[in-house]
């Protein structure tokens, strides 16, 4: 089995032909299952180059998208750490708060750092503030305490392009963090940098990470999909690994774009025992591939740490 990961015959689910209003691109959203429908929170580049979140919903994650003629979150000026834009949203339902936790890169002239919202509608969004610093990004957090801690995974700019683990009590304050899913170096598929792709997922084996990983070939990246797993009580602690990838760019929609070669997973969720992974396609479209997540777990569970 070469690729774990099946193609919906339906990519690019959206583009910008889809949006009530121009914009140069649409990608990388963040996916909840919400009642009997899907949200995503699309990242849009406007004209300006700037990026900002709107919301998207569908019955059935597939067609019929109906999507905002406004966005959901816009660069504010009471925000300056969000100036430059607001990138690529992670959803996690967090059931102690009762409302969806949004991790998501906020960009200024300071570089990308990790921002932290909540929303209980989808309608209004509560901002909690910048959780990380500049440089870092590609954020998700863990649905469910450890202990009286809240974990998260980023990948900040030092430790050579690896994600990190880091905790809080309050979602405020981070700290214990440490490298978690190490990228690999040399020639391997994943080897010049990894980011953390869908929030964590809960299985039996262990949490499931769906992670992007980056090589340079002649100078340019290629993104596809890897996996990892991380223990359930334990989560800094990696316990399984994936040696290949599991998706990789072969479609014309995947080969070129605005940034050719790129797969960048940032939600979804497992449903009747399958896999649904939506990902941005060369930073200028929406897709979808799902697979058997006893398939997945199979190929990662083929390398225990």
């Amino acid at each position: 089995m070469t690729e774990a990961f099946r193609r919906s015959e339906y990519n690019p689910l959206l583009s910008t032909r889809d949006l009530p209003y121009q914009a140069n691109a649409v990608f990388n959203a963040g996916v909840a299952r919400v009642g009997d429908e899907v949200v995503l929170l699309l990242r849009v580049e406007s004209t300006s180059g700037r990026s900002h979140i709107t919301v998207a919903r569908s019955k059935n994650g597939v067609t019929g998208w109906e999507v905002e003629d406004s966005a959901l979150m816009h660069p504010a000026q009471e925000f300056p750490h969000e100036s430059f834009g607001i990138e690529d949203c992670r959803i996690t339902w967090m059931a102690d708060l009762e409302a969806w936790g949004l991790a998501y890169t906020a960009y200024s002239e300071h570089g990308p750092g990790i921002g932290l919202a909540l929303t209980k509608d989808f309608q209004t969004v509560e901002r909690i503030g910048l959780a990380f610093p500049p440089d870092d990004k590609d954020a998700a957090l863990f649905p469910r305490k450890f202990g009286e801690l809240y974990a998260m995974l980023h990948r900040p700019a030092v430790g050579g392009g690896s994600i990190w683990i880091g905790y809080s009590p309050d979602l405020i304050f981070w700290g214990k963090c440490q490298v978690v899913v190490p990228v690999r170096g040399g020639p391997w598929w994943d080897g010049a940098r990894v980011g953390t792709g869908l929030p964590p997922i809960e299985t039996e084996a262990g949490w499931l990470v769906i992670y992007h990983g980056v090589k340079e070939a002649l100078g340019r990246p290629i993104y596809r999909f890897g996996a990892a797993l991380l223990d359930l009580e334990e989560p800094h602690r990696m316990v399984a690994r994936a040696r290949r990838w599991l998706l990789t760019p072969r479609e014309p929609y995947e080969l070129m774009g605005d940034a050719p070669n790129v797969l960048f997973p940032c939600g979804g969720f497992v449903k009747d025992g399958e896999l649904w992974v939506y990902y941005g396609a060369s930073d200028c479209s929406i897709c979808l591939a799902t697979a058997r997540l006893e398939d997945v777990l199979e190929v990662v569970l083929e390398e225990r740490v």
